[in-house]
């Protein structure tokens, strides 16, 4: 009877942890190790390489897995024999079948799947050691697997999976609103391009560079822009000014001083380029407008980190100067206004 339950024991509690260890293995993360190895934990080494050489510790589980069942249902039927008669193996069988089945497949392995965080490093240790145990094994499998698998080992996400994790993260209730919102307009920034949130040429407010202090305080000082470009004799962009600066210089008098006298260099981005590109270009040189050009150099709006801000965050940033919360759709009912009727 001791010998029965012995087998029984080994068919089962072998097939249990090598149930567990497997289900945990498959579903480490690699966000999960690249984070514990930021963290300085040495267990995230370990994981790192039992997952890009996945197939050493899957061989090192099944080949115990194997032995545990065949060894143990072998015994404990020869046992189940001698201790009850042949006449009842049948029916043990069936029994000790569907306890491996339960005990040590489906229960281990919703374990393994369900706190595998918690049990991944001390998995990960143990499938290290036994990997070197079982070397000869482990080479065998990887022979056998190396032309299948093609070393496929570790892998990241792509961008529709990271939407996807963003999603379920809001789901399960990790992220707020706000929040997966942020993290799927940051993996779409590069898709954006600078003409979907630029302020259109028709509604950008800009003066001659030629006009003096006292003309823009007397005819455009209740205007809530910041930062105002100018623009020459024919028409063309040269730069902008800080509205702040031109209160400063009426303060002081000089309001006989043309707009000119204050103007500062508006760097330009392409409106095909992507928001990415473009954010990226206003950190480099520390900009917070620019002007937006067509591939012929030709003006089609501004842009303002604000704008880029606007469509990470996925709001609309208005304060209280502003009466119109968004310019785009000022410009198309402008357009439609002057489209000449037929």
């Amino acid at each position: 009877m001791v010998l029965l339950t012995l087998y029984i024991l080994l068919a089962v509690g072998f097939s249990f942890l090598c149930s567990v260890a497997e289900a945990v293995l498959l579903s480490v993360t690699p966000a999960y190790v690249h984070d514990l190895e930021q963290k300085g934990k040495r267990a995230g080494p370990v994981l790192a390489a039992l997952k890009a050489q996945i197939n050493s510790p899957l061989a090192v589980i099944l080949t115990l897995n194997t032995v545990a069942h065949t060894m143990g249902a072998a015994g404990a039927g020869a046992q189940a024999a001698a201790v009850f008669g042949s006449n009842v193996v049948g029916v043990f069988s069936g029994i000790l079948t569907l306890a491996i089945l339960v005990l040590s497949e489906i229960i281990p392995k919703a374990i393994g799947a369900s706190y595998w965080r918690a049990l991944a490093p001390s998995v990960g240790f143990v499938l290290a050691a036994l990997v070197k145990v079982l070397h000869p094994f482990v080479v065998v499998a990887n022979k056998l697997t190396e032309k299948i698998t093609h070393g496929a080992g570790l892998e990241g996400f792509n961008r529709a999976e990271f939407i996807a994790l963003a999603d379920l993260g809001a789901r399960q209730g990790d992220l707020n609103e706000q929040e997966t919102a942020m993290l799927k307009n940051i993996v779409n920034l590069r898709e954006l391009q600078v003409r979907n949130v630029m302020t259109p040429k028709t509604v950008v407010f800009q003066l001659p560079a030629n006009t003096n202090i006292s003309q823009f305080f007397e005819n455009y000082a209740g205007k809530e822009f910041s930062r105002i470009p100018l623009f020459d004799d024919q028409k063309k962009v040269t730069g902008f000014v800080l509205k702040s600066e031109l209160l400063l210089a009426h303060a002081q008098g000089q309001t006989i001083k043309e707009l000119r006298s204050y103007q500062r260099p508006l760097a330009a981005v392409v409106d095909g380029g992507t928001l990415l590109a473009a954010l990226q270009e206003f950190i480099q040189q520390n900009l917070q407008i620019a002007l937006v050009v067509n591939e012929y150099g030709e003006m089609q709006g501004i842009i303002t980190l604000e704008d880029i801000l606007e469509a990470l965050l996925g709001v609309q940033i208005v304060d209280e100067s502003d009466k119109v919360n968004n310019l785009q759709q000022l410009a198309r009912k402008l357009a439609k206004f002057r489209r000449p009727k037929t």
